[in-house]
Order: C-alpha cells, then structure tokens, then sequence
C-alpha cells in the first residue's frame, strides 16, 4: 500500500481537494444544470457551432413510449437512449441495428420493443438520474465512430476523457469499452483507461480495474501503438467548453466521428480521478502549472499551446 506521504510526493489529487480546491472553487452552482442535463448541454454546444450526436427525439412523459417505438421500427440506423440527468454511464441503451421485431445490442443480445418501452418508462421515473429526480429520455443517432480506433474498443464506442481548468487542456484519457463492461467506455465497469501525452495524443500506459496492460483484452490490439487523430481539435473543444459552461473545472468527454471528426459526448462539473491511474501521475501539480498559465494568458490558443510544452511526456 502507497502511503499517504508518497500519495503527496506523485501530487495525487484526493477527492476533498477536488470538492474544496476545485469544483467548490471554481464551480458556480447556478451552471451545474448545464452539464447535468445533457440534454442542455447539447444545445449549448449547437449555440457554438460544437458537433454533437444527432438528436432523433426527447420523450418527456410516458403516453409518449408507444410513439417513440412506433418511430424506433422507421430508423434504418442504430440509435442510443440515454436519461439526460444520468451519471457513471447508468441507463444508457445502445442499439446496433434492428432484425424484424428484434432489436440487437451492442453485446449482441436480442430485445424486443417492450423491453425498450420499460428501459424509456424506468428513465422517465428517474431510476438512472442524479438524485432519482424525474428525467425525460434523449434518443440520439449512433455514433459512427473512426474506424483507426476500432481495435481499441470491444462492442462499444471509445472515448477521449479530457480535463480542462481555466481553459488549459491538463489531463487526458481514452476509455475503451470492453466485453466485461458491457460496451461501455466506464472504467469502473471493466472498460480500459489509457493515459493520453498532452503534447501528441499518443499513448502513455493502460489499465484496467487498476493494473497495467499492454493490450486490450478482447482485441489484442497493443496500446503501445495508439495516436489519437485529431489532437489539436479535441484539446481546442474540450478547452473551449469551459467558456461555453461557465465551469473553471470540467471533465470534456469526446468521441471521433468518422465523418465529422471530434464531436462533443457530454461534460461532467465533477470529474472522476480514476485517470490519474491511467495516466500514473498526479493531477495536484499539473493543475498548480495549469493555473499559472491561466494567470499569464487569457488567448485560448496560448494556453492550449503552452499546456503542450509543459505537460509533454519525455
């Protein structure tokens, strides 16, 4: 067990810093909604001309569920429905494609519309949201992600978990989703963290439930080999959405579209601090560095620029 005294030395943020320092801090409630509510957030995001996933519907109230299937038998594409006060990845379906009357998940298991009908009629009762309050169900168009980072997921979608403070890009990670995780990019589900360099987007290390690895453990695919496309644009948005929120401190989850390219998943007011492990460094100094540099420069790019330099991996 690591003690606390070498906790500090690797500059761990722990979780009472985090509330008090940060979130506390540089968090204003009154801006929380819009990044609790994705829902929110995705208009805000079409405000600014952000790419987001398409928005096929929003059911609100349950005499709405039978419509809504009556739609979902139309589409010739997959399609999600996520609750917009959802958390941690909790009530999101995924659907890959419809068979006749069956609809196929990303896990390859078979559904029917009844069991979408109660999967909606659960969101709408707030059994996937924040607080258990009363939520509404967004059914969005399925991402057709970039093929160069389809070894790197297993029945789901990989994303790019970028933390931002005062618009300085400081910490990334790619979550790819697995077979144990069910096809989702969570880490606390089984799927793999892997740290991301700043500078370059190329791979640092991985793990899973907390121990290194060196491949991903459906595909094989060996992380040591990863780049993510895109980098000057993923760190410009995910920066960007601290302006956009109002939020000092922010989580930016990011997917690559193989047409649009980097388009906004959701933003999170209180990130989690799991990618210190998939990065194996702390973020309490690189946020301490991040600040300086948002006192020397208010120009978007500059901070971004100088971001890169400091926290480059050698």
């Amino acid at each position: 067990m690591i003690s606390p005294r070498r906790l500090q030395e690797l500059g761990i943020l722990g979780m009472n810093r985090r509330n008090i320092g940060y979130i506390g801090q540089y968090n204003a409630r009154r801006n929380y909604r819009l990044v609790d509510d994705k829902l929110q957030t995705k208009r805000a995001a079409l405000e600014r001309e952000i790419p987001v996933p398409r928005l096929l519907g929003v059911i609100e109230r349950q005499h709405q569920i039978r419509g809504m299937t009556r739609q979902l038998e139309l589409l010739d594409q997959g399609f999600v429905i996520k609750p917009a006060q959802g958390s941690g990845g909790k009530g999101i379906l995924v659907i890959i494609r419809r068979e006749g009357d069956r609809f196929i998940k990303s896990s390859g298991v078979e559904i029917d519309a009844g069991e979408i009908r109660r999967h909606t009629s659960n969101i709408l009762a707030g059994l996937h949201s924040l607080g258990g309050r009363n939520d509404c169900a967004m059914l969005e168009a399925l991402i057709d992600f970039d093929p160069c980072l389809a070894d790197y997921s297993y029945e789901g979608v990989p994303d790019i978990r970028v933390i931002a403070f005062r618009g300085v890009p400081v910490m990334a990670m790619m979550r790819c989703a697995t077979h144990v995780s069910d096809g989702k990019a969570n880490l606390h589900q089984g799927a793999v963290g892997v740290g991301l360099d700043i500078a370059t987007g190329r791979s640092i290390r991985a793990v899973q439930f907390g121990l290194l690895v060196h491949s991903h453990p459906d595909t094989g695919a060996n992380f040591e080999a990863l780049r993510i496309p895109h980098w000057d644009r993923i760190l410009d948005l995910a920066a960007s959405c601290v302006d956009m929120t109002g939020l000092g401190y922010l989580g930016a989850d990011i997917v690559l579209d193989r047409q649009q390219g980097p388009m906004l998943l959701e933003l999170n007011a209180r990130p989690g601090l799991a990618i210190q492990v998939a990065n194996q460094a702390g973020l309490r100094h690189r946020l301490a560095i991040a600040r300086e540099i948002a006192d020397e420069t208010d120009d978007h790019a500059r901070k971004i620029e100088l971001a890169r330099l400091r926290f480059a991996v050698s």
